[in-house]
């Protein structure tokens, strides 16, 4: 079997429309499943899929059936739909939502449909699958991942079949996005690389994709939040090369700690990630005697010290300080939490997550961290 790395060492990397169509006739499809968001509307792209059955003869399907935070049913509805029109190929357009979306609907495509797909095992499948990310932030595009919701509990989907064979990247598709978002899906991608560098999971191979992404984000950072269209390209190249190093090394407690912070709060991801890893960042230089993973102390030191030296600074904190002054920069929001909220946060971590970090973290010092992470709400009188 091939592993995450092989995998990606293999997807086409396309710029122009047009490649697109060499791609569907590699393949030879004749209906695909469009599964895009209702942006799609203002994008180029969609002048495309108009004119695709005229040029080519295909069938194109849409389907926007779903939200931000993707539930299941929404899925076995693409799922049902791409069965009666007899699909036979994927194209997802959109951020991380309709990329998740389109990997389940790919997964559980060749599942027992009378069954719950969630509960049975994920049999890999070669259907056609392409990616065309609309924000420069989440890397979906380039991961074995997928976040879906069942029951109001996140489900994460996890399978090397379900990485796009190909992705095609368009910088203007970054021109009409809110600032905010642009600012969150960036520290998405920063979080992404630096958790990735420092998990315990880290290889010579996601250090190089992590000290990639942190260098272009940095180089490419200013103009792409004045929405410069070669800022903008680099950019998504950089969330592309963070999803590649988090897709062999999965997150840490930047992650583990932020969804919480989301759904409290209503802050965007990428937001709750820097929120939580601006914290984490120093906290961890501090207490590297606390250290669990199996390569030992001395080897976290000389990984943060890379980082460092990726950030160009000349010692981790300074490079922690610098990732610190980034975020303040941005003027983001810092929520206010009540006693209740911190209760509620600390209980909120998924273990598992917190096996890819490198630092011990156990109840009461998520406490402590979350209590940095967030404002202290103060009432009048």
């Amino acid at each position: 079997m091939q592993d995450a790395g092989d995998r990606w060492k293999m997807q086409d990397l396309f710029f122009s429309y047009r490649e697109i169509d060499g791609w569907l006739a590699e393949h030879r499809v004749k209906n695909l499943l469009l599964v895009c968001g209702a942006s799609i509307k203002r994008l180029k792209i969609n002048e495309y899929f108009d004119t695709l059955p005229e040029r080519t003869g295909i069938k194109v399907t849409p389907f926007s059936d779903f939200t931000p935070n993707p539930v299941y049913e929404s899925v076995s509805a693409g799922v049902d739909v791409f069965h009666r029109e007899d699909c036979d190929a994927i194209i997802a357009v959109g951020g991380g939502s309709a990329i998740d979306v389109a990997k389940c609907i790919k997964l559980f495509s060749n599942m027992e449909h009378s069954r719950n797909y969630l509960e049975q095992t994920i049999i890999p499948n070669e259907i056609p699958f392409l990616a065309m990310p609309t924000t420069a932030g989440t890397g979906s595009e380039a991961t074995r991942f997928a976040v879906i919701y069942y029951n109001g509990v996140k489900q994460s989907v996890n399978d090397l079949s379900c990485i796009p064979d190909a992705v095609l990247f368009d910088p203007t598709v970054l021109e009409t996005l809110p600032l905010y978002q642009k600012k969150a899906t960036m520290l998405d991608a920063f979080c992404h690389a630096l958790e990735s560098f420092w998990s315990v999971n880290s290889t010579a191979e996601s250090k190089a994709f992590s000290r990639e992404a942190i260098r272009m984000i940095l180089l490419h950072m200013d103009a792409y939040l004045s929405n410069d269209a070669a800022g903008n390209e680099g950019m998504l190249h950089a969330a592309n090369i963070a999803g590649k190093a988090i897709n062999i090394t999965q997150t840490t407690a930047g992650h583990a700690m932020c969804y919480k912070i989301t759904s409290l709060f209503g802050t965007s991801h990428g937001h709750a990630a820097a929120l939580c890893c601006r914290v984490l960042f120093p906290w961890m230089i501090e207490n590297t005697d606390r250290c669990i993973d199996p390569r030992g102390e001395d080897y976290l030191r000389s990984t943060l010290n890379e980082i460092a030296d990726t950030m160009g600074c000349q010692t981790p904190l300074e490079a922690s300080d610098r990732f610190n002054f980034i975020f303040n920069s941005l003027a983001l929001e810092v929520p206010e939490a009540t006693e209740a909220q911190f209760a509620e946060l600390r209980t909120s971590v998924n273990p598992q997550r917190l096996k890819n970090h490198p630092v011990l973290l156990d109840e009461g010092t998520i406490d402590l961290l979350y209590h940095e992470i967030l404002k202290e709400k103060t009432y009048a009188g």
